[in-house]
């Protein structure tokens, strides 16, 4: 019997270890990632046709959102009312920078993404180049976006596109650090770039 019980003791203390070291390794890890800079590695066009990397999000705090020029609402109202809040916290421009990743890049070539934001802002610079290289960095991005026929019964006619909505904040660094929602309230969305800023 006091045998039963030695061994019963060694093997909690065995499962116990265990236990600890697996939570220590899951700690590691999980600070790991949020230590990593956010997304992948990328090689794509800006609209003045120069390249661009993910090096463009590193030295300022960022936002950053994907979309594409032929969007009815969100696109237009996330261009305006990103650039008015970016003008009330960042006046003197020094502070923040922003990107529009074209998420239909077969339609929106850099030049025309230029047309369309500079007719808006020039706060914000956008982002296309080949279709396979930008649907892999969005997919890195965590990103969700789908082709949505106009037809369904002319899936190569005129078409839509499905896509998240938030706007991405990340430190000077690239890390995350969270989003402001489509629709957020104009304090809600000001004050979070503020404290973006504030961490930098």
């Amino acid at each position: 019997m006091k045998t039963v019980r030695i061994v019963l003791v060694v093997l909690a203390a065995l499962m116990a270890g265990l236990f600890f070291w697996l939570w220590r390794e899951a700690s590691n890890q999980t600070k790991s990632l949020a230590e990593a800079p956010f997304g992948v590695p990328f090689s794509l066009t800006r609209q003045d046709g120069q390249p661009i990397s993910e090096q463009a999000f590193r030295g300022k705090p960022t936002a950053l959102f994907f979309g594409f020029t032929h969007c009815p609402e969100i696109c237009p109202t996330t261009v305006y009312e990103l650039t008015g809040w970016m003008n009330a916290v960042d006046p003197d421009k020094s502070k923040l920078q922003a990107f529009f990743v074209s998420i239909d890049p077969s339609r929106d070539t850099p030049e025309l993404l230029g047309t369309y934001l500079s007719n808006v802002t020039d706060r914000i610079t956008g982002i296309s180049g080949d279709p396979k290289k930008v649907e892999e960095m969005a997919r890195g991005f965590k990103v969700y976006f789908k082709k949505v026929p106009s037809d369904p019964a002319k899936p190569d006619g005129e078409y839509t596109m499905d896509h998240t909505a938030s706007v991405f904040l990340m430190d000077k660094e690239g890390r995350f650090v969270g989003t402001i929602a489509y629709g957020e309230n104009a304090e809600t969305a000001q004050q979070k770039l503020k404290n973006l800023i504030a961490r930098n």
